[in-house]
């Protein structure tokens, strides 16, 4: 049994006398061994949240048993960060140029330090809402309680057919605390 799964191969080779590339060709081929992360999970849950989990999964599939279309009236909301690029792809940047001539240069569009959050509504036709938060603005109830709103209006406007009984589903509500409106 392994000691320390966590060495490095540059930590083993210094250890054991033997070059890198010999350590990472023995760790893979000859013990088929590969190196994988822990998945991070944002807590552990009490048993109690636990099955209160499991009973919502399974009023779900219960749902699902009566309505089977239940599962295109679930709107997805969730947050990401995104970064501030520029904006100039490769396809406008292209010029004419004779064969002989050298090939335009382009630089590598490098990450702004400018980051902004987006908040994202989507069901299994695509996205319903996308909103960005300004810079400086607090995500709170307030801030988002006005998001759900506008949510609202844009499921009526652009999903008439489900805009009397849909169900958001929203990724950072966790599941033990969200209530059902």
């Amino acid at each position: 049994m392994v000691k320390d799964c966590r060495l490095s191969i540059r930590m083993i080779a210094e250890e054991t006398g033997l070059n890198k590339n010999t350590v990472h060709r023995i760790l893979t081929e000859h013990l088929h061994m590969r190196k994988i992360c822990a998945k991070l999970v944002p807590k552990n849950l009490s048993v109690e949240q636990k099955a209160n989990r499991l009973e919502i999964c399974q009023d779900l599939l219960g749902r699902l048993e009566i309505e089977p279309n239940f599962l295109h009236k679930i709107i997805t909301g969730d947050e990401a960060w995104v970064f501030d690029y520029d904006p100039e792809t490769k396809r406008p940047s292209e010029e004419w140029h004779m064969k002989s001539s050298p090939r335009p240069k382009k630089a590598r569009m490098n990450r702004s330090r400018v980051k902004t959050m987006i908040i994202v509504f989507f069901d299994s036709r695509g996205i319903v809402h996308k909103e960005f938060v300004p810079t400086g603005q607090t995500v709170n109830h307030a801030f988002y309680k006005d998001v759900l709103e506008q949510l609202r209006k844009q499921v009526k406007r652009v999903r008439r057919d489900i805009a009397d009984d849909w169900v958001l589903q929203h990724d950072n509500t966790p599941a033990h605390t969200a209530l059902s409106i």
